[in-house]
């Protein structure tokens, strides 16, 4: 009986049937609780009541697309959510990426690959959450500062030249691991690793994407950022000064 209070549900959202089925096979045979939403507003419905731990979201929907649910839901959740997109174009993507979701999965998928990142998804909001009620009961002041830029651990808030400036969990876990260590160029695949948990090099495209969207936050000219800098054809640094 304790088991089934551990277990993760997570939400299916397709009208594919088919995929619908194959999903909740191979979730179910992995441990987890399973929820299913055919249509937009079903979804977005089903989300707010039940509060699952993770959402598989396509992109193509019946009555409101994944887009919108995804904004809507991320309006009032913080969990993590996976886009499946049947079109491998960079504009779906990256929207999805813009309104909140952690990730995103293109069709025709592997099980393994997929069962993977929402292990990944998962592990990463468990170790998040946990942190924050760790820092929530802590009194001393858990700050890092590198030039302009200041991250407040306890309260996962970040400042630039003082202002505070609203990021997603996942872009302050990037932040967060370039500030730790300033001047020194993290490449994609290893932001992947530490910051997504993937134990695969999955698509560096979800990380140029979340430093964009950093950036957009963060710099004053975005084309020419000051604080988080690209080192061409490697990776990614917090200017030290």
């Amino acid at each position: 009986m304790e088991e089934n209070l551990d277990k993760k549900t997570i939400l299916i959202v397709d009208d594919e049937k088919t995929i619908v089925d194959m999903l909740v096979y191979n979730l179910q045979k992995e441990g987890y609780e399973t929820l299913e939403a055919n249509d937009g507003e079903e979804a977005v419905n089903i989300a707010l009541e039940k509060q699952p731990d993770l959402v598989l979201l396509d992109i193509m929907l019946p009555k409101m697309d994944g887009l919108a649910v995804c904004k809507r839901i991320r309006q009032t959740l913080n969990i993590p959510i996976l886009m499946i997109s049947a079109k491998d174009e960079e504009i779906d993507k990256i929207l999805g990426l813009e309104l909140g979701a952690d990730d995103y999965i293109t069709k025709p998928f592997s099980v393994r690959e997929l069962m993977a990142r929402v292990k990944a998804n998962l592990r990463k909001a468990e170790v998040a959450n946990k942190a924050s009620d760790e820092n929530e009961s802590k009194s001393e002041s858990n700050v890092i500062t590198v030039g302009d830029l200041t991250l407040d651990l306890n309260k996962f808030e970040v400042k630039v030249r003082g202002e505070v400036i609203d990021l997603t969990l996942r872009e302050f876990e990037v932040l967060k691991y370039l500030a730790n260590q300033p001047g020194q160029v993290v490449t994609r695949e290893i932001l992947l690793e530490k910051v997504w948990g993937y134990e695969y090099y999955g698509d560096i495209r979800t990380v140029d994407v979340t430093v964009r969207r950093i950036r957009e936050k963060i710099e004053k000219d975005t084309a020419n950022p000051k604080i988080l800098i690209t080192k061409r054809g490697v990776g990614y640094y917090i200017a030290s000064k």
